[in-house]
């Protein structure tokens, strides 16, 4: 029986999703607790990579059970096997015999919170990223815009990314202020590694006044790596939502 999974961690602690020998990842983990709980090792299949220390409200996976059992008792016997790990499995469903949690997904939503305040933190560390110096949200999602739809995005692209193209088509890319938080939004069927902090980055320069919003229209339309700005941390970054 295949079983569709939607779960939450906090990425501080891992080296990324992927699982890696002798390093703690959110597959290992998961597939460890599926061990603990089947007897078998079983490969937790996700809907994609996030890096070390990105984070996730709605992760989605799949895994095979040889033995089916009731989804809601799956749920719950995985939790307790997460322990102490800061991973939840929020459901558990039957799929499909051929979902896949990757190839099947139609939108992936992105979230990167950012705090503009001078004073550092004291709740929420490893989980937002602090810039003490004043942005400007609205310059911010100004050039956001120049983001929406279908482009070659070789300029936020990491070196490292095994994309087979750079061009990818953003439905949603906008930024919003409220108070000190400042809340970036993308979405898209699929992504480039380390696209959304690279994109993400670029604005907050555009926020701070060391670029303007055509500036960065040039430096998305340069399709040139070097024109990126800094890459914001991983912190802030959140996978909320995979749809179907």
């Amino acid at each position: 029986m295949r079983y569709k999974l939607t779960i939450e961690y906090d990425g501080g602690p891992f080296q990324g999703w992927q699982r890696l020998p002798d390093l703690p990842t959110v597959q290992g983990a998961l597939e460890e607790a599926l061990f603990k709980l089947t007897g078998a090792r079983g490969e937790v299949s996700g809907s994609g990579r996030t890096d070390a220390g990105v984070h996730a409200a709605g992760q989605v996976a799949h895994v095979d059970l040889e033995k089916p059992m009731p989804p809601q008792r799956l749920c719950d016997a995985l939790n307790a096997h997460l322990r102490p790990h800061p991973i939840t499995v929020l459901s558990a469903e039957e799929a499909a015999p051929d979902f896949h949690a990757r190839f099947d997904a139609v939108r992936r939503v992105y979230v990167y919170e950012i705090l503009n305040r001078r004073a550092p933190l004291a709740l929420k560390r490893g989980q937002i990223w602090r810039v003490p110096r004043k942005l400007d949200a609205g310059a911010m999602n100004a050039a956001a815009q120049t983001l929406r739809g279908q482009h070659d995005f070789t300029t936020f692209r990491d070196s490292q990314c095994q994309a087979k193209s750079p061009v990818k088509t953003l439905d949603v890319a906008w930024v919003q202020g409220y108070g000190e938080l400042i809340s970036c939004r993308f979405e898209a069927r699929s992504f480039l590694h380390r696209q959304v902090r690279s994109m993400v980055g670029s604005l907050v320069e555009v926020g701070a006044g060391k670029m303007s919003p055509e500036e960065f229209a040039a430096t998305l339309a340069a399709k040139d790596r070097s024109a990126c700005g800094p890459v914001a941390p991983p912190d802030g970054l959140y996978l909320m939502r995979v749809d179907y």
